[in-house]
């Protein structure tokens, strides 16, 4: 197993869970749809709570699915999730992205979902995607960019929000631009044969408003990312919770909208 640190900056706090358990395959991973055909044997790496693994099984049976986490209490979420839809075709395998515990050339497809942004190294992460991908099989990847991130009203509030999270991401060794970056690091992984991409998330209804502005009130609260901030002396508890305010505060604009988006690889082994 590697050695390498990797600290998780969002955790497992209801209000990140809340945003991950919204993630499916359509809204999530529509570059990959195309290329998933039924038998296929299908890595899905950092899965989180494991609505795109159960997604991905159910598109590739009787082929299987194998859910990574890099510890057991996070791998529970998506064997819960998995358990409540009754899908046996999911495999749950503890391991570290950075030295992944399979054979060479084990998988049709290895496919990672907002991960690399928070790995210690994401070249290497993704030699190893390669490394347990079959000849002929797919790697996968696809990363926010939180610069590009764009919103209205300009509230100065969501600003500092995202420089908070920047300096926190960066202090836990993460790159929160990643989406721009994927490309550059799948060449420097000796990926061939590379489609780069990019799509979007968009809150504009009162409804999705309501949902994204309402979970990052929370978590700039509660979550880790909370934490990290406070023990590292970069925001205060009065920070942390003007911001929480600013998130209310634009969830609240009529016309409140938000543009979150995405760089994708998708990498022929």
């Amino acid at each position: 197993m590697s050695t390498k640190e990797v600290v998780y900056t969002h955790g497992h706090h209801e209000s990140v869970l809340r945003s991950h358990r919204w993630r499916t395959v359509e809204n999530s991973a529509a570059y990959l749809l195309p290329h998933l055909r039924a038998g296929m044997s299908v890595l899905d790496v950092g899965c989180g709570p494991g609505t795109i693994t159960a997604d991905l099984a159910a598109r590739v049976a009787p082929g299987t699915a194998t859910a990574v986490e890099v510890t057991e209490d996070a791998l529970a979420l998506a064997r819960a999730e998995a358990a409540e839809r009754q899908q046996s075709n999911i495999e749950f395998v503890a391991s570290d992205i950075h030295a992944l515990d399979f054979p060479d050339d084990t998988f049709d497809v290895v496919h990672a979902h907002q991960v690399l942004q928070h790995v210690a190294d994401p070249v290497e992460a993704l030699r190893e995607m390669r490394r347990v991908c079959k000849p002929g099989g797919i790697v996968a990847a696809r990363d926010s960019d939180y610069s590009a991130f764009a919103w209205y009203p300009a509230l100065p509030e969501l600003d500092e929000w995202m420089d908070l999270y920047q300096r926190v991401s960066r202090a836990n060794g993460g790159e929160p631009d990643a989406g721009r970056r994927i490309l550059a690091w799948a060449h420097a992984a000796g990926l061939n044969d590379v489609t780069a991409t990019s799509s979007t998330w968009c809150f504009a209804t009162p409804e999705d408003r309501a949902w994204w502005g309402g979970l990052w009130a929370d978590r700039i609260l509660q979550s880790d990312m909370a934490r990290h901030a406070l023990d590292s002396g970069a925001a205060t508890e009065d920070d942390l919770r003007r911001i929480s305010e600013g998130w209310r505060a634009w969830t609240a604009a009529a016309d409140g909208w938000m543009s979150l988006l995405h760089g994708e690889i998708l990498c022929r082994s």
